[in-house]
């Protein structure tokens, strides 16, 4: 029998602060070498404008969990068929006799994760008095983003610039309502970056969100929207003024344009990379001066799908949440 789970499972089983633990731990286990990590294997169906990636993962030590993400990518989704954008699922098995135990749904999960993955990120370089975030974009990556700063730092205000105010409205009003913070919009790109302790990209633009002029010493910056070559939220300047910490960086140079495209123009070279985020948990320095502007660039790695599902899968076990099947 495996344990079916849907979206309102996932989200009743597991909170921030669970997956935030549960990350940190595959980031830490993934440096000791307790993992395998394919590099996700992208299928493209031009036809439909579509792309699926399958995502497998295996983390030893004490977590032990071996599973695989499928999600897609369709941007017609929502104009042609009513559908969301990106769509998931994780299967997960058993790493002693490789049986299915669970299936759940992978869209929720998946920013849940790359919100704690910035999580963790955070707790290692933001400053630990940070208190004010500047959000660029307002969908569903944007909230797990802002929830998991939350976790980590004393937020208590977030500026938000979104191009669609009537979704910036509802985010404002639904994030102040259920994180007790301030939340207001703003109306141009600058005001999401000039005195802001926390700056989170979270968009699908292809093109750079903002100036990295008006990034102030000492900021952190989330980087999660863009992870394609053909696509970067984070211009040059950014990159330059930034010390860079990258979820692995064989997936970064192989899919994070932010990076790879100052790399191709010669303004930066691989070595600008300062650490994976793994040696950071593990104990190689982070921040190491109030003044240090610091970089998170994820492009999102299956360790966090699978660390995060396993956690799900053993709080509902013991919640008695989600049904049973018989494949």
């Amino acid at each position: 029998m495996a344990l079916l789970l849907t979206r309102a499972d996932v989200q009743s089983a597991l909170s921030m602060t669970d997956a935030i633990e549960a990350v940190e731990e595959a980031f830490r286990q993934q440096q000791v070498g307790n993992a395998q990590l394919p590099l996700r294997t992208p299928i493209r169906i031009p036809q439909h404008h579509g792309l699926v990636l399958f995502m497998p993962a295996y983390i030893g030590g004490e977590m032990d969990a071996l599973g695989m993400k499928v999600v897609t990518v369709y941007p017609d989704n929502p104009a042609q068929h009513s559908l969301p954008i990106i769509l998931a699922t994780v299967l997960l098995n058993d790493p002693c006799t490789g049986k299915l135990v669970a299936m759940m749904d992978g869209a929720y999960l998946t920013a849940l994760r790359t919100g704690a993955a910035s999580g963790v990120a955070t707790k290692h370089l933001a400053r630990a008095n940070a208190k004010v975030v500047g959000m660029f974009g307002a969908g569903i990556q944007a909230r797990t983003q802002l929830m998991a700063m939350c976790a980590v730092r004393p937020i208590t205000e977030v500026r938000v610039y979104e191009r669609a105010p009537d979704v910036a409205r509802s985010f404002c009003d639904d994030m102040a309502a259920s994180l007790k913070i301030t939340a207001r919009q703003v109306m141009e790109p600058r005001e999401a970056v000039a005195g802001c302790d926390i700056v989170i990209a979270a968009t699908t633009s292809k093109t750079p969100i903002f100036d990295g002029a008006w990034l102030e010493p000492g900021t952190h910056i989330n980087g999660i929207g863009s992870h394609s070559l053909d696509a970067r939220e984070l211009d040059s300047t950014t990159i330059k003024r930034s010390k860079v910490v990258v979820d692995l960086r064989s997936a970064a140079l192989a899919e994070a344009g932010d990076l790879v495209t100052p790399i191709n123009a010669g303004e930066i070279s691989a070595d600008h990379i300062y650490a994976d985020l793994g040696a950071i948990v593990t104990g190689k320095p982070g921040r190491t001066d109030d003044g240090e502007i610091t970089l998170f660039k994820s492009v999102g790695l299956a360790i966090q799908d699978v660390s995060a599902a396993i956690k799900v899968y053993q709080l509902a076990r013991a919640k008695g949440i989600g049904q049973e099947v018989n494949l």
